[in-house]
Order: structure tokens, then C-alpha cells, then sequence
């Protein structure tokens, strides 16, 4: 007897002719795959497109709790791996995080391998797109993680035509095309014959092909034109950067103690890294900068300090006559933050236009308290303007803002910013802004609204740590300005829908 039906819907406990050995290797391979498809430093594309098709086969010729629970461990190893080699740090709440999200990536596998026998073959095509694209979505707005994790968009960054599509869909759509590809892939396996898969398989490409073909079009047929604005993006010099973290290790009696009794060498030190930042930016706007930003954190001040800094900050901005972005952490003594993590921008009279406070703390790890998630804007002849703190850039909801540039001071690590500055093209393209990333310790660059790279600089490759790029005034209103996240909802409603068509739906028995 076979245990397959006509349409490719396996038995109870899977296809039997599956040999043991043959679905451990497809989980060995899978799981591979998966950890070249991460989010990280090492990822490969085609590998984000390979895992899925790999892993839904195992899941589809087990028995369905079984293989959700070999899953669930292998999408927490494929965590644990991009912790390591992001350099993040396994710490209790880390590792619950991750096992967390592990979990949620895991659920489209088995409600794929639960309802695929329930529903029709065009509903069970739908059935591990739609869960994977909800499942991304669930992160995004049930965890403090973000997009930085789980989202398949991010291994797509390079392909440019691609990525458009996410200013139709946000990066869900994306994630929803790839596991629609490894359903498809999966039916044309068990189908068994070409003819009864034929028109699953030109659906899938034809639609495939047409995103890309669009993006295409969007690319070569609309690129930003018109006026630009010369913006630098300016770190201190890395020498000043090191002299301040050697005092920072002098100091004792934790976060209060700093304030009360800093180092004797701490103050000469942040002064040295201000005034350092204060001279290239009064060598950018020489130059012909009109924008000067400087990273997340970029000048750091004791609370009884922080007016004399901004005053120079100020000063600095009028006399140069730009727009002056200043990241600054202000430490105090108050429990449990101990300070706070600012953006401010100053405008060419010295002004301050707004004073942001970094949204989302990174978790585990940052302690002070979050700001209210306001992200401002301000109109200027260079556009509107909008600004966001490093890690806020990966929640889409949060960065969607009707802005023609966003600015984004960050603060990496070697083994985490190159690929964490790559992420935030992505939420240029969604939201049709241009994108200005400025990354102590890190890879800054400048983004277009379409996600080229209009410039680039490695902090670690360069003695003078600067990034100018020529970025467009105007941005474009996307479909994905207007619509939000209707396109994950749907799916998240498909699922529902799928789900309550599969109970109320006897099992179909396998063909004979």
C-alpha cells in the first residue's frame, strides 16, 4: 500500500517510504543549511532557500509531535550558533530568548505536517507560508528581539529586486515566498509524477519570477533622482575611544559609583573623545557636509556634565551652520537605569529639535530605561528628517514614519555590524526612506530608499572614521507606508482559517 494520496498528502505517520536513515540525513543537512541562514556573519543566500525545503521534508515523513520536538532543537542550535558567532554572549535570558523564538519557528512545521492531509491540495501549499510569514510577524511584535533574528528578509539583502518586495509586504513577504517555494518543492517530491505537480510548480515560479521581475523593473525604471545632501557620518578617532575604556575599567562601586567617585582620569577622558568628535565635524562641514552625524553614544558625560557638553555641541552646530546629530550617553546614579541613551538634533541656529531616547534596550544586556517609542521628525530643507537609535531599526512598526531620511546612530562589535548595518536597508526599502547609519565599533553606510549602499566605511579598517555619501532629499510613499502590516495579518488569519478548515475536515485516507 502507499502511503501517499495523489495530491502528495502523507499518511498518519508519514510517507514509510522514507527510510530512517534518509530523514536523519535530511535533518543533518537541513540544519546545515539553517546555520548559513541566520542572520549572521556567515550567512549564505541560497542556504535560506535550501533549509526549509530540506527540514519540511523531515517534518512531513515523521510523526508530527516527534518531529516538532527534533525541530525545536534543531532551530535552538541554529540560535545558539548565531549568538556565538555574533559574539552576542549566552546569558540565561539570551538562551531563554532564543529558545523561545526556536519554538515559534518551529510551528509552521507542524501545522504543516498536521493539516496537510486535512485540506485541499491548494490549501495545503498555503498552509507553511502563511504560518512561516505569522510566525515572523509573532516575533517581531510579541518579543524584544525584533527583526534580528527569524526574519528570512535578512539573508536576502543582496538581492536587490527581491527586496522590493518588501515595500509592499514588509519583510514578511519575503519569508512567505521562500516557504512557499519549500511547499511547493515538497509536493513535486511526493507527487511523484510531473504532470500532477506541473501546476503547483508554475504557480509558484510564475509568481516568483514576477516579484523579481518587478523589483527589477522598480530598480532600473524608478531610481531616486533629483537634489542630494552631502551627509557625514563622524566617530571619534579609535586611540581617544581606547584611552576612555581604560578608565571606564578603573572604575569601582558599579553603575551609582561612577557618578559619585568617577576615576580621576575619566572626565579629561570623555572630554578628549568630545572634543574630538566636535573637530571632524568641523572638518565634515569644511568639507561641505550639511548633515554630521555622530554614533549611538558617541560622546559619553557624568549627568552634571551633559549641559556643558550639548552647550558645546550647540555652539559647534551654529557656528558650522548644519544639522548636527549627537549621540551622547549621559550616566547618573539612579537606580535601576544608571542614565540614558540620547540622539538629539541640533539645527544650524543651534537649536535642539528633539531629544530621543533609545526605544528598545537590547536584552540582557542594556538596563537603562526605554524611551516612549515617539520617533520624531522634523522638516528641513533637506527633507524631513527622523531619527532612531541602532537596535530600535529592527522593528518595522517602529520605524514606520513618513520621513525622507532616517538617521540611525549605532553601536556594534566586529562580529556583529556588518551584518546588523546590512539589516537596516531593509527598512529603508519598506518604508521609502533613505537610511543613514552611523556605527561606533562597527560598518556604517547610507542606503538609498531602494537599498543601494551609497556608502560605506568598516571602523576597523580605517584610521579616520568617516562615511560621506551624497543621499537623496525625497523619499517615496510605499505600499507598505499605507498598508502597515496587512499582509502579515492575513496570513496570520489564513492560519486560523486553515486551522479551523482542518478540524472540522476528516483526514483523507491514503490512496491504495
Amino acid at each position: 500500500m502507499n502511503t501517499t494520496s495523489t495530491a502528495g498528502r502523507p499518511g498518519r505517520d508519514g510517507p514509510r517510504t522514507t527510510s530512517a536513515r534518509a530523514r536523519w540525513t535530511l535533518l543533518l543537512l537541513g540544519t546545515a543549511a539553517h546555520l548559513l541562514a541566520v542572520g549572521g556573519r556567515w550567512d549564505i543566500a541560497a542556504a535560506a532557500w535550501l533549509c526549509p525545503v530540506l527540514l519540511l521534508r523531515f517534518a512531513r515523513t515523521g510523526r508530527p509531535w516527534t518531529g516538532a520536538l527534533v525541530l525545536w532543537a534543531a532551530n535552538t542550535a541554529a540560535a545558539v550558533f548565531w549568538v556565538a558567532e555574533s559574539a552576542l554572549g549566552l546569558n540565561p535570558v539570551v538562551l531563554l530568548g532564543v529558545t523561545g523564538l526556536a519554538a515559534l519557528l518551529t510551528l509552521p512545521f507542524l501545522l504543516d505536517r498536521l493539516l496537510i492531509g486535512r485540506l485541499r491540495p491548494w490549501a495545503a501549499l498555503l498552509t507553511f507560508p502563511a504560518a512561516t510569514a505569522a510566525a515572523e510577524f509573532l516575533i517581531t511584535v510579541l518579543s524584544p528581539f525584533g527583526t534580528v533574528y527569524g526574519s528570512l528578509a535578512a539573508t536576502q539583502t543582496g538581492a536587490l529586486p527581491l527586496l522590493q518586495l518588501v515595500s509592499v509586504t514588509g519583510s514578511y513577504g519575503i519569508g512567505f515566498l521562500v516557504a512557499w517555494c519549500a511547499s511547493t518543492l515538497n509536493h513535486l517530491w511526493e507527487a511523484g509524477s510531473w504532470a500532477s505537480a506541473r501546476r503547483a510548480v508554475f504557480t509558484c515560479a510564475a509568481a516568483l519570477l514576477a516579484v523579481v521581475l518587478a523589483g527589477g523593473a522598480r530598480l532600473a525604471l524608478a531610481p531616486p533622482t533629483g537634489p542630494t545632501v552631502r551627509i557625514a557620518g563622524v566617530t571619534a578617532d579609535a586611540a581617544l575611544v581606547r584611552a576612555q575604556k581604560a578608565q571606564y575599567a578603573r572604575a569601582t562601586g558599579g553603575p551609582a559609583g561612577l557618578v559619585a567617585h568617577p576615576p580621576p582620569g575619566l572626565r579629561p577622558a570623555q572630554r578628549a573623545v568630545l572634543d574630538g568628535l566636535l573637530a571632524a565635524t568641523r572638518r565634515e562641514a569644511a568639507a561641505g557636509a550639511e548633515i554630521v552625524v555622530w554614533p549611538e553614544e558617541g560622546a559619553r558625560v557624568l549627568v552634571g556634565d551633559e549641559p556643558a557638553a550639548l552647550a558645546a555641541a550647540r555652539e559647534q552646530a551654529r557656528r558650522s551652520r548644519i544639522y548636527l546629530e549627537v549621540g551622547l550617553r549621559v550616566h547618573t546614579a539612579r537606580a535601576p537605569s544608571y542614565g540614558r541613551n540620547e540622539a538629539l538634533l541640533i539645527d544650524p541656529r543651534g537649536t535642539v529639535r528633539w531629544t530621543y531616547q533609545k526605544a528598545h534596550p537590547i536584552p540582557g544586556s542594556e538596563t537603562y530605561t526605554p524611551g516612549d517609542g515617539r520617533v520624531p521628525t522634523a522638516a528641513t530643507p533637506y527633507g524631513r528628517i527622523a531619527n532612531v537609535i541602532c537596535y530600535d531599526a529592527d522593528f518595522p512598526g517602529l520605524m514606520r514614519v513618513p520621513a525622507d531620511l532616517m538617521l540611525v546612530p549605532a553601536h556594534d562589535w566586529p562580529e556583529f555590524g556588518r551584518v546588523h548595518t546590512a539589516k537596516a536597508a531593509v527598512r529603508a526599502v519598506e518604508s521609502g526612506y533613505a537610511l543613514f547609519r552611523q556605527d561606533a565599533e562597527g560598518v556604517s553606510a547610507a542606503f538609498d530608499d531602494q537599498g543601494r549602499t551609497l556608502a560605506t566605511t568598516d571602523y576597523f579598517g580605517t584610521d579616520r572614521q568617516a562615511t560621506v555619501a551624497h543621499v537623496p532629499l525625497h523619499g517615496t510613499t510605499t505600499v507598505y507606508d499605507r498598508i502597515g502590516d496587512t499582509f502579515a495579518w492575513l496570513c496570520l488569519a489564513a492560519v486560523g482559517a486553515l486551522l479551523a478548515a482542518g478540524a472540522l475536515t476528516r483526514r483523507r485516507p491514503p490512496a491504495s
